[in-house]
């Protein structure tokens, strides 16, 4: 049975934890790569999104998911989309509902906009999945893995240094209900011209706590 809880920042899939589809296997995997620093890679150009984007729907998983992430912010395509936040919503309540049908049709609504939506691509991997859709169902799947590796990658979230670098605050809550952790306290502060959160986070297995630093140059730069 499909049991999919969502609060506004976290999700999870009941048989898919128990199964190891995403939360065990995929998060070993994603945790296995090798870490650098924040400052690699930082400065995308734009232009580069469209074909990065024509790349992986045409099932090539082998581009720089990261610049697909940061082009993304820099991007026309950005600009130009349309609100979606209605259907974001509706995703989750047809997903809750076990409308597959409508949940995915709503996350591909937002994906259309924003092809880099991790919730949007969770959504219509589990949606697909139960509707017994294979291809669509790991396309999604595989987006979702390659689009949370390359956050994994960026750092180890132990310090500034070596912080994890995001284009969204909401990919900071992502990460933690991946690897299992309860968000806590936030804070922001400024270090050497960069921006931080520092997320204080509880690992409800060992009810220690866990904070993790997140560069949040990009929100910044684009929200604020």
């Amino acid at each position: 049975m499909i049991n999919i809880g969502y609060n506004g920042t976290v999700w999870y899939d009941a048989r898919m934890m128990s199964k190891n589809h995403l939360a065990v296997a995929l998060l070993l995997w994603l945790f296995a790569g090798p870490g650098f620093g924040q400052e690699q890679k930082t400065q995308v150009k734009g232009t580069e999104y469209a074909p990065l984007l024509e790349r992986v729907k045409g099932g090539d998983f082998s581009i720089d998911f990261q610049r697909l992430r940061f082009s993304y912010m820099e991007s026309p395509e950005r600009h130009q989309a349309k609100d979606a936040s209605k259907q974001e919503q509706e995703m989750w309540q047809a997903l809750n509902r076990k409308d597959y049908k409508n949940a995915a049709q709503n996350a591909d609504a937002v994906l259309a906009g924003e092809f880099v939506n991790l919730d949007a691509h969770f959504v219509g991997y589990i949606a697909y999945r139960e509707m017994q859709n294979e291809a669509l169902s790991n396309f999604h799947h595989s987006v979702f893995t390659g689009l949370m590796k390359s956050i994994l990658d960026s750092g180890d979230g132990q310090s500034t240094k070596t912080a994890y670098v995001v284009i969204t605050t909401h990919e900071e809550y992502v990460l933690l209900n991946l690897r299992g952790l309860r968000p806590g306290k936030q804070s922001v502060f400024n270090e050497s011209g960069h921006n931080y959160d520092v997320l204080e986070a509880t690992d409800p297995k060992t009810n220690q706590t866990v904070k993790l630093y997140f560069n949040v140059d990009i929100p910044f730069k684009h929200y604020l």
